[in-house]
Protein backbone atom coordinates (compact mmCIF):
# COMPACT_ATOMS: atom_id res chain seq x y z
CA UNK A 1 0.00 0.00 0.00
CA UNK A 2 1.05 4.17 -0.98
CA UNK A 3 -0.13 6.20 1.37
CA UNK A 4 0.45 9.74 1.19
CA UNK A 5 0.63 13.13 3.50
CA UNK A 6 -0.04 16.19 1.70
CA UNK A 7 0.24 20.01 3.86
CA UNK A 8 -1.45 22.86 2.69
CA UNK A 9 -0.41 26.15 4.38
CA UNK A 10 -0.10 29.34 3.38
CA UNK A 11 3.27 29.57 3.73
CA UNK A 12 4.53 26.36 2.02
CA UNK A 13 2.90 23.20 0.47
CA UNK A 14 4.72 19.97 1.52
CA UNK A 15 3.91 16.05 0.75
CA UNK A 16 5.63 12.63 1.38
CA UNK A 17 4.60 8.84 1.34
CA UNK A 18 4.03 7.27 4.88
CA UNK A 19 5.92 3.99 5.44
CA UNK A 20 3.81 1.49 7.24
CA UNK A 21 6.05 2.41 10.77
CA UNK A 22 3.87 5.25 10.07
CA UNK A 23 6.79 7.42 9.61
CA UNK A 24 7.57 10.30 6.24
CA UNK A 25 9.93 9.13 2.72
CA UNK A 26 10.37 11.30 0.02
CA UNK A 27 9.40 14.64 1.30
CA UNK A 28 9.30 17.46 -0.79
CA UNK A 29 8.19 21.09 -0.61
CA UNK A 30 6.95 24.45 -2.26
CA UNK A 31 6.06 27.77 -1.44
CA UNK A 32 2.61 28.49 -1.74
CA UNK A 33 1.78 30.87 -4.53
CA UNK A 34 -0.41 33.28 -4.75
CA UNK A 35 -2.13 31.89 -8.02
CA UNK A 36 -2.43 28.05 -8.91
CA UNK A 37 -2.30 26.17 -5.88
CA UNK A 38 -3.86 23.62 -6.51
CA UNK A 39 -1.50 22.95 -9.86
CA UNK A 40 1.58 23.29 -7.60
CA UNK A 41 -0.28 21.10 -4.94
CA UNK A 42 -1.27 18.59 -7.58
CA UNK A 43 2.89 18.80 -9.27
CA UNK A 44 4.27 17.88 -5.79
CA UNK A 45 1.33 14.91 -5.14
CA UNK A 46 2.38 13.62 -8.27
CA UNK A 47 6.33 13.97 -7.59
CA UNK A 48 5.85 12.19 -4.39
CA UNK A 49 3.61 9.44 -5.62
CA UNK A 50 6.10 8.84 -8.15
CA UNK A 51 3.65 6.62 -10.37
CA UNK A 52 3.03 4.53 -7.50
CA UNK A 53 -0.33 3.19 -6.99
CA UNK A 54 -1.95 5.50 -3.94
CA UNK A 55 -4.65 3.80 -1.89
CA UNK A 56 -4.26 6.02 1.15
CA UNK A 57 -4.02 10.14 1.26
CA UNK A 58 -4.10 12.40 4.36
CA UNK A 59 -4.75 15.76 4.19
CA UNK A 60 -4.12 18.42 6.83
CA UNK A 61 -5.17 22.06 5.56
CA UNK A 62 -5.08 25.45 7.30
CA UNK A 63 -8.56 26.41 8.50
CA UNK A 64 -11.34 26.96 8.12
CA UNK A 65 -12.15 23.63 6.62
CA UNK A 66 -15.40 21.75 5.89
CA UNK A 67 -14.75 17.68 6.57
CA UNK A 68 -17.76 16.57 5.74
CA UNK A 69 -17.76 18.74 2.27
CA UNK A 70 -14.04 17.94 1.45
CA UNK A 71 -13.40 22.05 1.46
CA UNK A 72 -11.32 24.05 2.63
CA UNK A 73 -10.95 28.13 2.97
CA UNK A 74 -7.87 29.07 4.26
CA UNK A 75 -8.16 32.86 5.22
CA UNK A 76 -4.51 33.13 4.72
CA UNK A 77 -4.85 31.33 0.90
CA UNK A 78 -6.59 34.14 -0.59
CA UNK A 79 -7.32 32.34 -3.82
CA UNK A 80 -9.47 29.43 -2.05
CA UNK A 81 -10.55 31.40 0.95
CA UNK A 82 -14.33 31.11 -0.29
CA UNK A 83 -13.86 27.49 -0.66
CA UNK A 84 -11.80 25.03 -2.62
CA UNK A 85 -13.10 21.33 -2.57
CA UNK A 86 -9.72 19.95 -2.44
CA UNK A 87 -10.69 15.85 -1.33
CA UNK A 88 -12.17 16.00 -4.20
CA UNK A 89 -8.91 17.63 -6.14
CA UNK A 90 -7.01 15.06 -4.63
CA UNK A 91 -9.36 12.06 -5.60
CA UNK A 92 -9.01 13.09 -9.35
CA UNK A 93 -5.48 12.41 -8.88
CA UNK A 94 -6.10 9.21 -7.03
CA UNK A 95 -9.91 8.02 -7.89
CA UNK A 96 -9.27 4.65 -5.61
CA UNK A 97 -7.94 6.47 -2.88
CA UNK A 98 -8.78 6.77 0.49
CA UNK A 99 -9.40 10.41 1.68
CA UNK A 100 -9.16 11.91 4.91
CA UNK A 101 -9.08 15.86 5.54
CA UNK A 102 -8.45 17.71 8.78
CA UNK A 103 -7.39 21.26 9.94
CA UNK A 104 -3.87 21.36 10.26
CA UNK A 105 -3.99 22.66 13.88
CA UNK A 106 -5.39 19.14 14.49
CA UNK A 107 -2.91 17.42 12.81
CA UNK A 108 -0.24 19.11 14.72
CA UNK A 109 -1.74 18.34 17.70
CA UNK A 110 -1.63 14.48 17.06
CA UNK A 111 1.56 14.33 15.57
CA UNK A 112 2.36 15.93 19.28
CA UNK A 113 0.42 13.89 21.07
CA UNK A 114 1.95 10.98 19.11
CA UNK A 115 5.48 11.26 19.00
CA UNK A 116 6.60 14.57 20.58
CA UNK A 117 6.02 16.97 23.58
CA UNK A 118 2.33 15.55 23.97
CA UNK A 119 3.19 12.12 24.06
CA UNK A 120 1.16 9.92 26.65
CA UNK A 121 -0.84 13.32 28.12
CA UNK A 122 -4.87 12.28 27.04
CA UNK A 123 -6.16 15.66 27.53
CA UNK A 124 -3.99 18.13 26.00
CA UNK A 125 -4.47 21.28 23.56
CA UNK A 126 -2.07 22.17 20.90
CA UNK A 127 -0.91 25.21 19.45
CA UNK A 128 0.41 26.60 15.78
CA UNK A 129 1.83 30.15 16.57
CA UNK A 130 2.97 31.94 13.23
CA UNK A 131 1.55 33.61 10.36
CA UNK A 132 -1.84 32.40 12.08
CA UNK A 133 -2.74 30.97 15.20
CA UNK A 134 -4.78 27.52 15.23
CA UNK A 135 -5.10 24.53 17.72
CA UNK A 136 -6.36 20.84 18.14
CA UNK A 137 -7.71 19.39 21.17
CA UNK A 138 -7.02 15.52 22.65
CA UNK A 139 -9.57 14.60 24.83
CA UNK A 140 -9.60 11.02 27.02
CA UNK A 141 -6.80 10.16 24.10
CA UNK A 142 -8.85 11.32 21.08
CA UNK A 143 -8.64 13.98 18.80
CA UNK A 144 -11.93 16.20 18.25
CA UNK A 145 -12.89 16.97 14.66
CA UNK A 146 -16.45 18.64 16.09
CA UNK A 147 -19.01 19.56 13.41
CA UNK A 148 -17.42 20.47 10.70
CA UNK A 149 -14.08 19.53 11.38
CA UNK A 150 -12.52 22.87 13.09
CA UNK A 151 -12.52 21.86 17.18
CA UNK A 152 -9.60 23.43 18.60
CA UNK A 153 -9.78 26.37 15.83
CA UNK A 154 -8.00 28.54 19.91
CA UNK A 155 -7.01 31.46 17.12
CA UNK A 156 -10.20 32.90 17.14
CA UNK A 157 -11.18 32.80 20.30
CA UNK A 158 -11.58 36.59 21.87
CA UNK A 159 -9.45 37.69 24.55
CA UNK A 160 -9.64 40.28 26.93
CA UNK A 161 -8.45 43.67 26.02
CA UNK A 162 -8.47 43.37 22.34
CA UNK A 163 -12.44 43.58 21.51
CA UNK A 164 -11.81 46.32 18.75
CA UNK A 165 -9.26 44.49 16.85
CA UNK A 166 -10.35 43.98 13.78
CA UNK A 167 -9.20 40.03 12.85
CA UNK A 168 -9.14 38.26 9.02
CA UNK A 169 -11.89 36.51 10.03
CA UNK A 170 -14.83 39.14 9.91
CA UNK A 171 -14.45 39.39 13.62
CA UNK A 172 -12.82 41.54 16.45
CA UNK A 173 -10.53 40.55 18.98
CA UNK A 174 -9.64 37.06 18.15
CA UNK A 175 -6.30 35.78 19.26
CA UNK A 176 -5.03 35.64 15.85
CA UNK A 177 -5.46 39.28 15.50
CA UNK A 178 -3.54 40.16 18.77
CA UNK A 179 -0.85 37.09 19.10
CA UNK A 180 0.62 36.16 15.41
CA UNK A 181 3.59 36.99 13.82
CA UNK A 182 2.34 39.56 11.41
CA UNK A 183 -0.46 40.94 14.04
CA UNK A 184 2.74 41.71 16.58
CA UNK A 185 4.57 43.08 13.77
CA UNK A 186 1.90 45.37 12.74
CA UNK A 187 1.52 46.68 16.34
CA UNK A 188 5.12 46.97 17.00
CA UNK A 189 5.73 49.29 13.28
CA UNK A 190 2.68 51.10 14.76
CA UNK A 191 4.83 52.31 17.75
CA UNK A 192 7.67 52.81 15.92
CA UNK A 193 9.77 49.60 15.98
CA UNK A 194 11.06 49.46 12.30
CA UNK A 195 11.01 45.30 10.54
CA UNK A 196 8.55 43.07 8.48
CA UNK A 197 8.67 39.65 10.52
CA UNK A 198 7.87 37.92 13.31
CA UNK A 199 11.66 36.55 13.71
CA UNK A 200 13.26 40.21 12.89
CA UNK A 201 10.82 41.29 15.90
CA UNK A 202 11.87 38.20 18.25
CA UNK A 203 15.56 39.34 17.63
CA UNK A 204 15.06 42.88 18.43
CA UNK A 205 13.40 41.98 21.88
CA UNK A 206 16.39 40.00 22.78
CA UNK A 207 18.52 43.00 21.61
CA UNK A 208 16.55 45.02 24.34
CA UNK A 209 14.21 47.08 21.55
CA UNK A 210 11.57 47.82 24.04
CA UNK A 211 8.92 47.97 21.49
CA UNK A 212 9.45 44.72 19.95
CA UNK A 213 9.72 43.52 23.47
CA UNK A 214 6.12 44.52 24.54
CA UNK A 215 5.04 43.19 21.22
CA UNK A 216 5.95 39.74 22.46
CA UNK A 217 5.17 40.44 25.87
CA UNK A 218 1.49 41.86 24.24
CA UNK A 219 1.54 37.93 22.12
CA UNK A 220 2.50 35.87 24.68
CA UNK A 221 0.30 37.16 27.43
CA UNK A 222 -2.86 36.79 25.02
CA UNK A 223 -1.77 33.64 24.77
CA UNK A 224 -1.95 32.17 28.14
CA UNK A 225 -5.02 33.88 28.60
CA UNK A 226 -6.68 31.62 25.78
CA UNK A 227 -5.07 28.68 27.08
CA UNK A 228 -6.19 28.90 30.40
CA UNK A 229 -9.81 29.25 29.20
CA UNK A 230 -9.65 26.53 26.96
CA UNK A 231 -8.19 24.69 29.82
CA UNK A 232 -11.08 25.16 31.98
CA UNK A 233 -13.70 24.62 29.78
CA UNK A 234 -12.42 21.35 28.31
CA UNK A 235 -10.09 19.95 31.99
CA UNK A 236 -6.84 19.78 30.30
CA UNK A 237 -3.56 19.81 31.99
CA UNK A 238 -1.35 20.61 29.57
CA UNK A 239 -0.63 23.32 26.39
CA UNK A 240 2.29 22.22 23.78
CA UNK A 241 2.77 25.54 21.54
CA UNK A 242 4.64 25.31 18.04
CA UNK A 243 4.63 27.60 15.26
CA UNK A 244 7.63 29.52 13.58
CA UNK A 245 6.71 32.47 15.98
CA UNK A 246 6.26 29.81 18.60
CA UNK A 247 9.71 29.98 18.67
CA UNK A 248 10.43 34.01 19.79
CA UNK A 249 12.22 33.21 22.85
CA UNK A 250 11.56 34.20 26.75
CA UNK A 251 9.91 37.09 26.07
CA UNK A 252 6.99 35.32 24.52
CA UNK A 253 7.41 32.41 26.88
CA UNK A 254 7.59 33.96 29.96
CA UNK A 255 4.65 36.12 29.73
CA UNK A 256 2.89 33.33 28.18
CA UNK A 257 3.17 31.03 31.15
CA UNK A 258 2.93 33.62 33.81
CA UNK A 259 -0.84 34.82 32.25
CA UNK A 260 -1.37 31.11 31.99
CA UNK A 261 -0.77 30.81 35.58
CA UNK A 262 -2.60 33.59 36.47
CA UNK A 263 -5.44 32.98 35.07
CA UNK A 264 -5.66 28.82 35.53
CA UNK A 265 -7.36 29.62 39.62
CA UNK A 266 -9.75 26.55 39.85
CA UNK A 267 -8.71 23.54 41.71
CA UNK A 268 -8.59 21.10 38.94
CA UNK A 269 -6.15 23.51 35.86
CA UNK A 270 -3.66 24.40 38.67
CA UNK A 271 -1.15 22.18 37.67
CA UNK A 272 -1.54 22.93 33.78
CA UNK A 273 1.26 23.14 31.86
CA UNK A 274 2.97 24.95 28.88
CA UNK A 275 5.52 23.42 26.96
CA UNK A 276 6.75 24.04 23.36
CA UNK A 277 6.83 21.67 20.74
CA UNK A 278 9.45 19.16 19.48
CA UNK A 279 8.49 18.06 16.11
CA UNK A 280 9.27 21.26 14.60
CA UNK A 281 7.95 22.26 10.88
CA UNK A 282 7.08 18.52 10.24
CA UNK A 283 4.64 18.27 12.45
CA UNK A 284 1.66 19.01 10.39
CA UNK A 285 2.62 16.59 7.31
CA UNK A 286 3.70 13.46 10.11
CA UNK A 287 0.18 14.18 11.60
CA UNK A 288 -1.40 14.31 7.86
CA UNK A 289 0.39 10.52 8.03
CA UNK A 290 -1.22 9.54 11.50
CA UNK A 291 -4.68 9.98 9.62
CA UNK A 292 -3.79 7.49 7.09
CA UNK A 293 -3.36 5.09 9.55
CA UNK A 294 -7.24 5.98 10.41
CA UNK A 295 -6.60 7.88 13.17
Amino acid sequence: MTALALDIGGTKLAAARVESDGTLAGEQQVATPDVGVWAAAESLLAAVAAGRRVERVGIASAGPVDALAGAVGPLNIAEWRHGFPLVDAVRSLFPNADITLAIDGACCTLAEYRFGAGRGIDNQIGMIVSTGVGGGIVLEGRILGGRTGNAGHIGHVVVPGAEDVPCACGGFGCLEAVASGPSAVRWANARGWVGSTGMELARAAKSGDHVAAAALSRSGTAIGAAIASTAAVLDLDLAVVGGGFGQAGAQLWGPMRDAARRHAGLSFSRGLRVVPATLGARATLIGAGVLTCGD
